[in-house]
């Protein structure tokens, strides 16, 4: 029997590497778990035990890519669906296999780069299409904004929303329901169409005042950035709550419930050869 660490107990990958390590040769998904059992190595804890194991090896092992797999590799995969350990020779393994292995070894570490050359390009495609989108919505006049804003919100339930009157609207842009639990809280919003210039604390200040008495919450929109003064402000004992929606977290929201966001579906293929052995 393999001997347990008693400083800590061991991770199912652990586990495993001792069982190759002890066994001395390749094993299978279904012949590594059922050493772990017979020798009582682990205790799973689960009725699926080998569901445990397969994600375990498959997140470790060279040439399986997906996005939960990790960085540091512990187990090759060999011709015939068995698992070894990484970077030490196969047992017994002929020249010839060898070489297979490390063709195949060869393609994997290719498509592992293009992998991650993918999601290089996936971020800085996010990056460019924020900063797209957020730059578009200042250019739109800050009636048009108020109606987006409005709509906005909408789409995250908030129900019976009106845009006030835009020359006397009392520094209150809109007005609307949110539901909570069962009762309506009465919230106002106020829409900064601006550029660059930052939202300072005496804005927050003057949408407080304008709304005390008549709401229980207040939304603050703005294309541009809070300064931590404002950022400071967004409670006040005896005074109402204001949520502070700045543009790139407005953005992170579109995306969120794909308000005037599309997503265009790219099928990533994933080399998964590994999984018909473990059927």
């Amino acid at each position: 029997m393999l001997a347990q660490n008693s400083m800590r107990k061991l991770t199912v990958r652990e586990v495993v590497q001792k069982v190759l390590n002890e066994k001395n040769k390749p094993l299978s998904i279904n012949e590594i778990l059922n050493y772990i059992i017979e020798e009582d190595l682990y205790q799973f804890n689960t009725e699926s035990p080998l569901n445990i194991v397969k994600v375990s090896v498959r997140r470790h092992t060279v040439g399986v890519n997906f996005l939960s797999a990790r960085s540091d590799k512990y187990f090759q995969i060999l011709l015939d669906g068995k698992y070894w350990l990484k970077d030490i020779p196969v047992p017994g393994q002929s020249k010839e296999s060898q070489k297979a292995i490390d063709l195949v070894r060869k393609d994997f570490e290719n498509l592992k780069i293009t992998f991650e050359e993918l999601n290089q390009i996936h971020s800085k495609h996010n990056i460019v299409f924020k900063k797209n989108i957020l730059n578009q919505l200042k250019q739109i006049d800050p009636k048009t904004f108020e109606l987006f804003s409005k709509k906005f919100l909408e789409a995250y339930g908030f129900r019976k929303m009106q845009v006030t009157n835009y020359v006397k609207d009392g520094g209150i842009d809109g007005h609307g329901q949110l539901k909570v639990g069962l009762t309506h809280l009465n919230v106002a919003f106020q829409c900064k169409r601006w550029g660059n210039k930052t939202i300072g604390r005496s804005e927050i200040d003057k949408f407080r005042g304008a709304i005390q008495g008549d709401f229980e919450q207040g939304i603050f929109f703005t294309t541009t950035i809070f300064s931590k003064e404002a950022l400071k402000a967004t409670r006040k004992n005896g005074a109402v709550p204001i949520i502070l929606i700045d543009g790139m977290t407005m953005i992170d929201f579109m995306i969120e419930k794909q308000f005037g966001v599309d997503v265009e579906v790219i099928p990533v293929y994933i080399n998964a050869l590994d999984k018909v052995w473990m059927e």
